[in-house]
């Protein structure tokens, strides 16, 4: 499976930044990718002000047009992440589509990124986002894949629960900044990969220093043994990375750590709060844990 991680600097508009995404998927596809992964917030800055003015519906030209182009181009898209605007609220969402342009997976980041480092980083997607409550995952003919948003990386029950439920790779559209990205970028990849033996694939903003928000860049890819397969630096490009799915029963099989688990001690279990959720973890793993709502 070829993943192409679309590391764009964003655009002040969504306008502006569909253009730009409509060239790097054009180069994706010509490097012969099979999905192609863009950044949290492709759509517009990184700042609670844009968030408001640029929220969306999940049927905004914004999306339509993503949704067309992957059925133009024949192409997996992990949509990055928008301002989605729903029954009055306004979440962090991603979206995957098909290569025949159909919605396939839709994650709204479970947990809302309030930092504040005194001389470093100072955020709070709490005043604008809600949180959402999703286990998300999707089927595609390489393997059953997972999907999360940046600060969700940080809380390791959320990819182990993805893992329990046989994904192979854990997408994450992310934007770590100049603070937290030297020091947690790579650790976190490489840590989510090791724990869970899957794949890691990260994709982040090019570098602008005339943000408001300086995103560290380094679109990143990491292994089951935890390994990097390869990582970009800060600038706009694109990084086309070949995962063998195959590696994933390779190294559970060497080094068994989720047969090794002491269920008879701890668990994760998550209770089910919504249809979209039950409906993606019905007969898995973790479906004796769901009652029907």
């Amino acid at each position: 499976m070829k993943v192409s991680l679309l590391q764009m600097k964003t655009a002040p508009t969504p306008e502006e930044n569909i253009v730009k995404i409509r060239e790097m998927l054009k180069q994706a596809k010509a490097e012969g990718a099979d999905i192609a992964v863009l950044p949290e917030m492709c759509c517009c800055p990184y700042e609670n002000s844009a968030f408001v003015k640029y929220a969306m519906p999940w049927n905004s030209p914004f999306l339509t047009e993503m949704a067309e182009m992957a059925r133009e181009f024949g192409l997996y898209i992990v949509a990055g992440s928008i301002p989605l605007s729903s029954e009055g609220k306004i979440y962090n969402a991603s979206f995957v589509y098909n290569d025949k342009g159909e919605c396939i997976a839709k994650h709204r980041k479970t947990h809302l990124f309030d930092i504040n480092v005194p001389g470093g980083q100072y955020f709070m997607e709490s005043d604008t986002f809600t949180a959402g409550k999703d286990v998300t995952t999707f089927h595609t003919p390489w393997g059953k894949m997972g999907l999360i948003i940046c600060y969700d990386i940080r809380f390791p029950e959320l990819s182990r629960l993805l893992a329990l439920e046989g994904v192979q790779a854990i997408f994450v559209p992310a934007a770590f900044n100049m603070t937290t990205g030297p020091a947690h970028w790579e650790l976190s990849f490489r840590m989510r990969a090791l724990d869970n033996q899957v794949f890691m694939v990260g994709c982040a903003p090019a570098r602008d220093m005339e943000s408001s928000y300086t995103a560290w860049g380094h679109s990143i890819a990491t292994d089951p043994w935890g390994f990097v397969i390869d990582q970009m630096d800060e600038t706009e490009g694109i990084l086309t990375v070949e995962l063998d799915m195959t590696r994933v029963d390779t190294v559970r099989q060497q080094l068994p750590l989720l047969r090794h688990r002491r269920t008879d001690m701890y668990d994760v279990p998550y209770e089910a709060t919504i249809g979209r959720t039950q409906r993606n973890l019905a007969g898995g793993p973790l479906a004796h844990y769901y009652n029907k709502e």
